[in-house]
């Protein structure tokens, strides 16, 4: 288990990405990678309101609704769920009013109390950033949620939010989400992880597998059309791509670890990684997801990844 920032949540460092549950992955299928996932020692949920939005015949709030149903049935004692605000169609934006509609409508499909990790999704340059922070708070000292986080913010922009709060005495996000992987690593890397370092907050980055390229499973951009997601994985499948992919492989071969294993124990063993986020569209992949946590890539390894992922024209 590790420690999300200066919170007190206790989570093991892998996050269970609930983006694919009602999209990719119906009610069962979600259930059973549910299962799976804590039944394989995890507790970390990460999901947002606006997922799957943008899935014919969905609304938003399907990911929640699920893992809600989800939490209800199964009662794990240890479940820490982090969720966003801005992205759903009835709540977009971070005004004072938006953010407490959105988050009294999360915490119902969720059927919880209080949100243990809750995102301002995206930045909203139309609500001065001063409100935005006060909602957040106001929603802390309500109990409606726990700790505050930022997600897909700049690193000036983390400034200027660490700034307001501090000038109203409201708690500094605890995280931040980044798109962040081995073939995506220069903005984090330059600019968000120095802020991170200096507040004591740490990464929960998205994108961990690069959109399924890290598992390996894409080697050719012909691979768009493979399914909804491949066109986001198979853009990676250049030559720098690819040999990230060879010394995933090579790697991993020595520790008997899949690509995608071997890659988040890459990102995990990042200065201020706290817990990658990756999901799984079938219950048998959570296993290699999980196995991750286990991986202790030796400092040579890392180097060498370091290496070959800098070539990439993403770094």
């Amino acid at each position: 288990m590790t420690r999300i920032g200066s919170s007190e949540l206790d989570v093991t460092p892998l996050s269970l990405g609930g983006n694919v549950f009602g999209w990719t992955a119906d009610r069962d299928t979600s259930f059973a990678i549910l299962d799976a996932f804590f039944d394989g020692g995890g507790n970390f949920l990460d999901t947002a309101d606006g997922y799957s939005a943008g899935v014919p015949g969905n609304a938003g709030g399907e990911s929640e609704t699920i893992i809600g149903e989800w939490l209800a049935d199964r009662k794990p004692h240890n479940a820490v769920v982090a969720t966003k605000v801005s992205s759903h169609p009835d709540f977009r934006g971070l005004s004072a009013r938006n953010i407490r509609a959105a988050a009294e409508a999360s915490l119902r499909r969720l059927g919880r109390d209080s949100i243990d990790l809750y995102y301002a999704h995206f930045d909203d340059a139309d609500t001065p950033l001063e409100e935005t922070v006060a909602a957040f708070d106001e929603l802390v000292r309500d109990g409606l949620v726990r700790y505050v986080a930022v997600s897909n913010y700049s690193a000036d922009r983390i400034r200027s939010w660490v700034s307001s709060a501090q000038a109203i005495g409201a708690d500094l996000p605890v995280a931040i989400q980044p798109h962040y992987n081995l073939v995506h690593r220069n903005d984090v890397e330059d600019h968000i992880v120095p802020v991170a370092d200096e507040f004591g907050m740490s990464l929960v980055p998205y994108y961990a597998l690069a959109s399924g390229f890290l598992t390996g499973k894409y080697r050719s951009t012909d691979a768009a059309g493979d399914s909804p997601r491949a066109g986001g994985a198979a853009k990676y499948a250049t030559a720098h791509g690819l040999a990230v992919l060879d010394a995933l492989e090579q790697i991993g071969r020595d520790h008997q670890a899949s690509i995608a294993t071997t890659a988040l124990a890459w990102l995990r063993a990042q200065p201020t990684v706290v817990a990658p986020i990756a999901s799984a569209s079938r219950p048998e992949q959570v296993a290699d997801l999980l196995a991750s946590t286990r991986l202790d890539l030796t400092a040579a390894e890392i180097a060498r990844l370091d290496d070959v992922s800098s070539w990439s024209p993403a770094r």
